[in-house]
């Protein structure tokens, strides 16, 4: 029988395991990259803002059966980015599900990397890795090589950019094998 300050304990070590875990990215999926690339070129946060469409992305249980997946981003009076992901669960028709959250730029050099939340004071990290000069596709990482996410401003790419991008993730180190094409309307 465990006493009043032995049930204390163990509640303590459990909310530490489970910040531990939530911080320290307790991720079940493979790794795509286990050399994830530093981001590559500046971000201008204002040209970045706006309407994208999820063209493929490493399957995650956040995203698991969404499909038709967009991505919003504003900037907020105090800075910060608004954040608001739709996805359509089991199909582009499906019905809609929504997070909202916030980004903090971290104030790296390029400007390429940004924190974002979902759930309170957790934040996860988001590198904007590559993005084209007219920000017509982005690709997104983050530093444990599990996730990753191809954006484009367009519901279907041209074929050509299809290509363009995927031989871009491919130089960049991450297994293609492992995206999930996301079917848009």
């Amino acid at each position: 029988m465990m006493n009043e300050s032995g049930q204390s304990l163990t509640i303590r070590l459990a909310m530490i395991a489970v910040v531990t875990c939530v911080l320290g990215g307790c991720v079940a999926g493979p790794v795509g990259n286990p050399r994830p690339p530093e981001p590559a070129r500046s971000v201008d946060l204002p040209s970045y803002l706006g309407h994208w469409y999820e063209f493929a992305r490493y399957d995650s249980g956040f995203e698991r059966g969404c499909e038709g997946v967009t991505a919003d981003y504003a900037l907020r009076p105090d800075g910060d980015v608004s954040v608001l992901n739709t996805c359509r669960k089991g199909g582009p028709d499906g019905p809609r599900s929504v997070a909202k959250g916030r980004a903090k730029r971290t104030g790296d050099a390029l400007g390429a990397r940004l924190k974002v939340s979902f759930f309170g004071p957790f934040y996860g990290d988001y590198w904007v890795l590559d993005h084209a000069d007219d920000y017509s596709w982005s690709i997104v990482g983050e530093p444990s090589g599990r996730y990753l996410w191809i954006l484009t401003r367009t519901a279907v790419p041209a074929p050509e950019l299809q290509m363009a991008v995927r031989e871009r993730v491919r130089q960049l180190g991450y297994d293609l094998s492992l995206l999930h094409f996301t079917q848009q309307k």
